[in-house]
């Protein structure tokens, strides 16, 4: 607790069994309760209104002193901590956002993640895990605390302001994740970012397929839709449930799902029935004969047994299933040859 706070706390639990004690000391003189809860409150407050009643008795008098004197010095030193609290606030705010801006420019080849919804939240938290340099661009108040508590480099700033990029180092950068919650405020920030720094990788989030078109034009590199990647995470869950299984068991590939599709590979599975020519031999056969044009990841056993990166000592079985990284188009050629069963297809 700040000392400020502590020493306005004690002021004010201080004043309070100062008034108590008047009440109940006038109470004991005999007083009404309201009589003397109205003579504490005008003293204490230094009102000055006049006594409820004549204090003649030379020990009512000094009762009276003494209370006086407490009150008012208690009165006094709330006082007093409340502007010391408030000249702290000032004091701290000032000096935290130019330690913080002194720290953002000591940044080079960081990353600006523009906004701090779920999506920004996720992004700094991966960034903070991997040690990679960021800096938070984030409006709203109700996050300052977070930031500070998890060591977070932040400017509390509108991000499609110019100088809120400027602020945050920009030129330095060398990419910037804009994941405001509004399509439109997207596309202003990636448009500024791009004529602010044209050497700078740019990933944007689109609410909508029709924004990513606008996205691309103001200049992003990378367009992420997360109701699209979501839709397609369930589709791949029910169309291919082994391979997605196995890829979410391994967090090492667990994002590479969309880079395989940049590079126009596709992650199969299909099974070895009863009849097939492949029972009996290993994967370095499969593959040659397939001119390398797939490559075996794993092996999933009958009993669920899980051989990942198998070696030519692994021999294919009945009921086995096999997951496949491969080039668009290969899937058919390669079941028909060695009479293997496309889960994805039996499935569908």
């Amino acid at each position: 607790m700040l000392a400020s706070v502590r020493h306005l706390l004690n002021g004010i639990i201080f004043l309070l069994i100062i008034c108590c004690v008047a009440v109940v000391g006038y109470m004991i003189a005999g007083w009404t309760f309201i009589e003397s809860a109205y003579m504490a409150i005008i003293t204490v407050f230094t009102v000055g209104y006049g006594e409820v009643r004549e204090v003649s008795s030379p020990t009512l008098q000094l009762f009276t002193m003494g209370f006086i004197v407490c009150g008012c010095t208690g009165y006094l030193y709330i006082g007093g901590a409340l502007v010391q609290f408030l000249i702290e606030g000032q004091i701290e705010n000032t000096l935290g956002k130019r330690r913080m801006s002194k720290l953002i420019k000591n940044l080079k080849n960081h990353t600006i993640v523009c906004g701090y919804g779920r999506v920004g939240r996720m992004l700094a938290t991966e960034l903070a895990n991997a040690n990679h340099p960021f800096v938070i661009i984030e409006s709203s108040e109700d996050c300052e605390e977070e930031f500070r508590e998890r060591g977070f480099h932040f400017l509390r700033a509108d991000a499609t302001s110019e100088k809120a990029l400027v602020h945050a180092g920009i030129e330095r950068a060398s990419e910037i994740a804009v994941v405001l919650p509004n399509d439109a405020s997207n596309v202003f920030v990636t448009l500024s970012a791009r004529n602010l720094n044209p050497k700078l990788s740019i990933v944007a989030r689109g609410m909508t397929p029709s924004t990513e078109r606008k996205l691309i034009q103001a200049g992003a590199d990378r367009v992420v839709l997360p109701e699209h990647i979501g839709a397609e995470r369930i589709a791949s869950l029910i169309l291919r449930p082994t391979a997605s299984s196995l890829l979410t068991d391994q967090l090492v590939i667990s994002h590479i799902a969309n880079d395989l599709a940049d590079l126009k590979l596709n992650v199969e599975e299909f099974s070895i029935p009863a009849e097939s020519n492949l029972i009996g031999r290993n994967p370095a056969d499969l593959e040659t004969a397939g001119s390398s044009a797939f490559l075996i990841v794993a092996i999933v056993r009958a009993n669920g047994e899980t051989i990942q990166s198998p070696s030519k000592d692994d021999l294919f079985e009945e009921g086995d299933i096999l997951i496949v990284v491969c080039h668009e188009g290969a899937p058919p050629d390669f079941t028909e040859v060695f009479s293997l069963k496309r889960e994805s297809i039996e499935k569908a």
